[in-house]
């Protein structure tokens, strides 16, 4: 199971936000941050906000998006999203592409956030990527662009490059980061604070958000999901799992993997620890109360579990993040 990582430095991330971007966009890439920072307990994430001219950001709703300054890079290697929603060619100067195509040169990634793959395939930094943009502008991008492998994604990560098609598929697209860089657990409690559902999937099938890598496109798997939320003082067996679901423990197994991106153990163990650090923080609960209520056949292996997954012990937890 992936640990997380909490320890070293903060990521630091760069917006370019333009004109007439949804609110929602911003905060889409923003807030899965703020809420991985408050989880864990540290700054993991940075960010700053630019915009072309250095004053505020008046967003579709009228509500103004402050900014840091004016986009003005010279050999930044933070990572740089580039936000945008309505009329983006109306902003697509000549000076700010000369900006975007310099700046490229040194980011370790580039991402063009709904209409802001259009602003990085007008400076050619899309050219043989692939990439996706909103499904409204789908066939006018792939033809505009024939040099770009045009997919039908919610988000599109090929190595420097990264697109996404929305806003929720944007909030899909950091909870993947986060999962890479800190780890399964920590992008499923994050994700836990944005439900959501997956478009075009029946309600019924969805047990809880995406993070990502969990696309919840297979009813058993929901069913799976909800059934473990519903077992974390008593686990279920995979066996008996799987025979609740209707389906083989070797299936169910095979399901997670291609769905979710991990086993039905490396999730179950997640939600489980997820709910034993929430104890660990917001009650006074002694560790062997918390250990059987999650699950747990002792205080020490819940221990030893504990401080594999989260990097520290949970009285160390405890005193660094229980409120006085």
């Amino acid at each position: 199971m992936a640990t997380q990582h909490f320890a070293g430095e903060s990521t630091e991330i760069d917006l370019l936000v333009i004109p007439e971007t949804n609110l929602i966009l911003v905060a889409s890439v923003i807030e899965p941050l703020r809420v991985a920072n408050r989880i864990s307990g540290l700054e993991l994430y940075r960010w700053r906000i630019f915009s072309p001219d250095g004053q505020a950001i008046e967003t579709r709703s009228g509500i103004p998006v402050p900014v840091c300054g004016a986009f003005r890079p010279e050999s930044e290697t933070a990572p740089l999203f580039v936000l945008s929603s309505h009329n983006w060619r109306r902003h697509a100067t000549s000076a700010l592409k000369t900006l975007l195509a310099k700046t490229a040169r040194y980011r370790s990634l580039v991402a063009g956030v709904e209409s802001g793959s259009w602003f990085l395939a007008d400076t050619a930094l899309l050219d043989d990527f692939s990439a996706t943009t909103h499904w409204e502008d789908y066939d006018d991008f792939a033809a505009t662009y024939p040099q770009i492998r045009t997919v039908r994604e919610r988000y599109v990560i090929d190595g420097k490059r990264i697109t996404t098609g929305g806003s929720l598929p944007t909030l899909d697209l950091m909870l993947e980061l986060i999962r890479r860089r800190h780890g399964y657990s920590l992008a499923l409690e994050v994700s836990r604070q944005f439900i959501h559902e997956q478009g075009g999937v029946d309600a019924s099938a969805s047990a809880m958000p995406s993070t990502g890598s969990i696309r919840m496109v297979d009813s058993r798997v929901g069913h799976a999901m909800r059934l473990m939320e519903e077992h974390i003082e008593q686990p279920l067996t995979l066996p008996r799992l799987a025979r609740r679901v209707g389906v083989s423990a070797r299936h169910l197994s095979l399901l997670f993997d291609t769905t979710v991106g991990v086993s039905p153990h490396v999730h179950y163990l997640a939600l489980r620890l997820n709910a034993a650090r929430r104890k660990v923080i917001e009650t006074r609960a002694a560790f062997a109360d918390i250990a059987a209520a999650t699950g747990f056949n002792s205080a020490s292996a819940f221990a030893r579990s504990y401080r594999a997954n989260f990097r520290e012990s949970p009285s160390e937890t405890r005193r660094r993040l229980r409120p006085a």
